[in-house]
């Protein structure tokens, strides 16, 4: 009971931090929307893009992009939520968390389904805004996105943490995430197909393949046409145990001990 108290509690932070912060959710959804409505068509007529999803039917480029473009907000929101961890070890309330009876890395565990859980609210509203645009997808596939949108927050939250646990001020975390988030968000197929890149060149297509946010994209965009993806299903999960194991060997006081009398 205390272990699921303590994720109560934890989400309940969460969720109450992000109410209070009502320009965040605003500025998570204006991103994704500006690149749908604005950017969608001019990328379509310069690509002259025709795009074949999991099902072999025709969709339009704005379709195609919904995917990556929750990706995006999982991306984003994943590395805010960690600054926040950064602000609240200058702050000093992330040691009162961390000297809790319980294992510290179930807490950092809590702290990620916390923020991925306020993450998977974004991405319903973009959803939901853009089904009201007329950009929509099969209405169960709504609801079979939930589990890769839940394990693709986990790996991109886990990142975060990862870093979050090695950087020190905030001011140098900040940079950090912009050093991450674009090459990952761009070397990918958030924005286009992997065959795309591969006219491009051979080692560009192998680098986007290779980006773990691609496979979390793909996973996202085959569970919304409910068909599956085990191979992209595979390589999120992996990245995920990854990067959460960074996180927790960073924030192991151990460690710290360690360092500090070498």
């Amino acid at each position: 009971m205390i272990y699921l108290t303590s994720l109560v509690a934890i989400i309940q932070r969460e969720a109450l931090r992000y109410v209070n912060q009502r320009e965040r959710f605003i500025a998570a959804l204006v991103r994704p929307l500006v690149w749908l409505l604005v950017f969608a068509a001019g990328f379509r007529a310069a690509l002259g893009l025709s795009i074949t999803p999991p099902y072999q039917t025709y969709i339009t480029y704005e379709v195609y992009i919904v995917p990556g473009l929750c990706g995006m907000i999982l991306l984003f929101n994943g590395m805010q939520s960690s600054l926040s961890l950064v602000y609240d070890r200058e702050m000093g309330s992330m040691k009162v968390l961390l000297t809790a009876p319980l294992p510290r890395w179930w807490l950092l565990i809590c702290k990620l389904i916390g923020g991925t859980v306020i993450s998977i609210l974004q991405v319903y509203t973009f959803l939901a805004i853009a089904w009201l645009y007329g950009i929509k997808v099969p209405w169960t596939g709504y609801l079979a996105a939930l589990p890769a949108l839940m394990i693709a927050g986990m790996m991109l939250g886990a990142l975060g943490l990862a870093l979050s646990s090695f950087v020190k001020q905030l001011e140098n975390f900040a940079g950090v995430m912009n050093f991450v988030i674009f090459p990952m968000f761009f070397l990918s197929s958030a924005l286009y197909p992997l065959w795309k890149m591969a006219e491009a060149g051979r080692v560009l297509h192998d680098i986007c393949a290779a980006n773990p946010f691609t496979q979390a994209v793909e996973l996202i965009r085959f569970s919304l046409y409910r068909t599956g993806n085990p191979a992209a299903l595979g390589w999120t999960v992996l990245a995920t145990a990854v990067f959460l194991a960074l996180a927790i060997w960073g924030y192991d006081p151990a460690r710290g001990m360690t360092r500090k009398q070498g």
